[in-house]
């Protein structure tokens, strides 16, 4: 069984690993310095360590212990114990599921993992970690094989991805791009078809697209940043620009939004 150790002092340095969890800048910072990535609540606590993220320490109320236990049992790392309002003042935020978890963050899978699959999302310069995990879950659940990100993305494993993405972004198979390469070739040597999302006179609508892929085909979705969308250098690495059809003056959806659509009628 784990170590548990009960703290009460909030300035506690043990507690380090979870300071400031709303503050993003700090927490980069604090997590590429270490290494570490922050886990929320107890299902997605499960689903990291399941997925094979060691972990550094846990933060937990009372009430989680005994739903735990099984996931504790063998693993020689501490548990801090803690009452809500302590985990509160740590924190900066209520912690309403009462637990976290703090895990070493390990490469998993290479971009060469991710082009194995058939169907892949490609994100560029999204600044929204919530964007970034709810398309990691949709992703997930419409059964895409991986997610790639550009260098400049927010981060899959900022803890608010990982709570939006209900833990997926840990299941899925995902990789960073460098900066230096040539999305174009890259995609094309891998055998995709590539689609982006995109406004343009030249675009096709989605199911037109959709249409003439051929059973065999890999497909490849590439989704720009909230403001400005996709950039002139990934739109032409493109085989298509496409759009998905709007009505009443509405001229694009959430990217998150379109990244379901499309991973329904091109899963």
């Amino acid at each position: 069984m784990a170590t548990l150790i009960r703290i009460d002092d909030p300035s506690d340095p043990r507690l380090a690993d979870y300071v400031g969890l709303r503050e993003a800048t700090l927490r980069r910072l604090l997590e590429t310095e270490q290494g570490i990535f922050i886990a929320e609540g107890s299902t997605v606590i499960r689903r990291a360590v399941e997925a094979g993220y060691p972990p550094r320490s846990f933060l937990l109320a009372e009430r989680w212990l005994a739903g735990l236990a099984d996931l504790l049992d063998g693993l020689d790392v501490p548990v801090y114990v803690v009452t809500e309002p302590l985990a509160e003042s740590v924190t900066g935020f209520h912690v309403h599921r009462g637990a976290l978890a703090s895990l070493h963050r390990v490469g998993r899978h290479t971009v060469a993992d991710v082009l194995a699959g058939r169907r892949v999302m490609v994100l560029e310069d999204l600044v929204d970690h919530t964007n970034v995990g709810a398309i990691a879950r949709n992703a997930a659940g419409l059964g895409w094989d991986g997610m790639l990100v550009s260098a400049h993305c927010a981060d899959p494993l900022y803890r608010r991805s990982v709570k939006v993405s209900m833990g997926t972004v840990l299941s899925l198979p995902w990789a960073r791009l460098d900066d230096r390469v040539d999305l174009g070739v890259l995609l094309r040597d891998a055998g995709y078809r590539v689609a982006a999302l995109a406004l343009a006179d030249d675009a096709v609508d989605l199911a037109t697209f959709a249409g003439s892929l051929r059973p065999d085909d890999k497909v490849a979705v590439l989704l720009g940043t909230e403001g400005h969308g996709l950039s002139a250098a990934w739109l032409e690495a493109a085989d298509a620009v496409v759009t998905i059809p709007m009505r009443a003056g509405v001229d694009s959806l959430n990217v998150a939004a379109a990244s379901a659509i499309a991973g329904y009628v091109l899963a």
